[in-house]
């Protein structure tokens, strides 16, 4: 069984190692007293934020676009001042955006030039099983290569797509191995929805930084990742006209829960999730994102003067895990211009599917130890991940209703579920009719104690895929586990 535990080494920096048997060693970079940067002496609101770009294909066919990236170090400025070394896809930070249409394939050709193994997930999507990136199927380092084909089958998404290397996927992350991957259909073009450069990604998470500014990594360190990061920089800002923008908002944080709001307490529209567009825009003032979750946005920005400056907050008494003067901002919208405007939000998006009748029913019991000590494990119904074992056999095309029980006191999770796009339920016994949980869904919070129930079907495709925490540090810890659709 591979554990956590079974390859800590005291004090060393460990990270991409191959043991005896190749299996991958977790990092314990540094040491807990590491002094670091201090992110309040980090100007806020100086840099603008950047764009992450689009990555254009090298073929196209009839039927497939075909791309190419490369997964290797670069030089960034994250800080202002300040030379940062990442892994990057391409050597964008964050890596860049991949623009799809359902029901046309991709083809994208992976070359690992990095000194660490990866394994590349497309966060979200329907794809077979050997272009899933599990945690063991590896690209060497050094110059090896994988190619991985996205059939694209499913309706419109805002995907993403992250390392998922087992016990070195947390660090991998945190370092940037992170993309986005648009696919949209005619159902989302034809809305009239913002468009064009009023159509935005934004990555956010949070880092921490040594004296010499380069990123310091430490498992379960949410309490000294006081740096919070929009589309790679530190506290950016973003300049917009006056009229109404949609923003896609993916969290790649490794463990941070963002609770975002508009500094005047303005309300925003919700329009989208991690599956796509809801089926009716929901209005509200708050935004809850737990690591790996996506939400479609639209600001209107018509009702604000030319010059007003206007912040991107996080409520630190929602998403608990550093000082509020710190990660209680994120970034500044700067309205520095008007702009006609023909955008809508319609008052219908789309149509979900029906929900089918379900045939089977499971409990997933979420646990990880609360001592404190780097021999913490974290378990799956009392399990921690083993890559031999088939955890959950699930029937190809059935209907399940997963219960999702989160039994800690202390620490938060949430739940991914590769392969499938599911919907929720119940959330602590209430139905879940309506609202930014309604929608298609991969990735679900649990606070301590919580409890979600969520239905999927298993269709498309047989193998092996895995369901997880999806905060990376409690995966790299053992909150893992197997399925395989028969």
């Amino acid at each position: 069984m591979i554990t956590r535990r079974t390859f800590l080494v005291s004090g060393a920096a460990v990270t991409g190692t191959l043991g005896a048997a190749g299996l991958l060693v977790p990092a314990t970079s540094g040491s807990a007293s590491a002094a670091g940067l201090d992110p309040a002496a980090i100007p806020k609101f100086t840099a603008r934020m950047p764009l992450a770009p689009v990555l254009q294909p090298y073929l196209v066919s009839g039927t497939t676009s075909y791309y190419a990236m490369t997964m290797r170090e670069a030089a960034k400025e994250i800080v202002p001042g300040r030379s940062t070394t990442v892994r990057t896809f391409n050597g964008s930070f964050p890596g860049p955006v991949v623009k799809a249409r359902s029901d046309r394939r991709v083809v994208i050709r992976q070359t690992n030039l990095l000194t660490v193994p990866t394994s590349v997930h497309l966060h979200g999507a329907h794809v077979p099983e050997d272009s899933d990136g599990a945690p063991m199927d590896l690209i060497a380092p050094g110059g090896g290569v994988k190619t991985y084909t996205y059939p694209n089958t499913q309706p419109h998404a805002n995907l993403w797509f992250h390392d998922h290397a087992h016990h070195i996927e947390s660090e991998n992350v945190f370092r940037g191995l992170t993309g986005t991957y648009l696919l949209t259909d005619d159902t989302e073009q034809n809305l009239g929805l913002p468009s064009g450069s009023y159509d935005v990604p934004i990555s956010l998470r949070d880092a921490r930084f040594d004296d010499s500014g380069q990123l310091h990594y430490e498992m379960e360190d949410i309490f000294n990742r006081n740096v919070i990061l929009a589309n790679g920089k530190a506290w950016p800002y973003f300049e917009v006209a006056a009229r109404k923008y949609r923003f896609r908002v993916f969290n790649t944080a490794n463990m941070r829960f963002f609770d975002l709001r508009l500094s005047d307490g303005s309300a925003f529209t919700q329009i989208g999730s991690d599956g796509g567009l809801l089926a009716r825009p929901h209005r509200t003032a708050s935004l809850a994102l737990s690591p790996g979750e996506r939400a479609d946005i639209v600001i209107d920005f018509s009702k604000y003067p030319v010059g007003t400056e206007l912040v991107l907050a996080n409520d630190v008494n929602a998403a608990p895990g550093g000082p509020a003067d710190l990660v209680g901002q994120v970034l500044q919208f700067r309205v520095n211009r008007t702009a006609a405007d023909s955008s809508r939000v319609p008052s219908v998006l789309r149509t979900l599917p029906e929900l089918p009748p379900a045939t089977a029913g499971r409990t997933i019991d979420l646990r990880m130890d609360e001592t404190g000590s780097p021999d913490d494990l974290a378990y799956i119904n009392g399990k921690t991940y083993d890559m031999h074992r088939v955890d959950t056999e699930i029937a190809h095309g059935t209907t399940e209703i997963w219960t999702v029980v989160n039994s800690n006191r202390i620490a938060p999770h949430n739940f991914h579920i590769h392969l499938v796009q599911f919907r929720v339920l119940e959330r602590n016994g209430q139905p879940v009719t309506s609202g930014p949980e309604s929608g298609l869904k991969d990735t679900i919070s649990l606070m301590p104690g919580e409890t979600v129930k969520l239905q999927a079907t298993f269709t498309g495709y047989r193998g092996t895929y895995l369901y997880h925490c999806h905060v990376f540090d409690h995966a790299a810890m053992g909150m893992m586990a197997t399925m395989k659709i028969v």
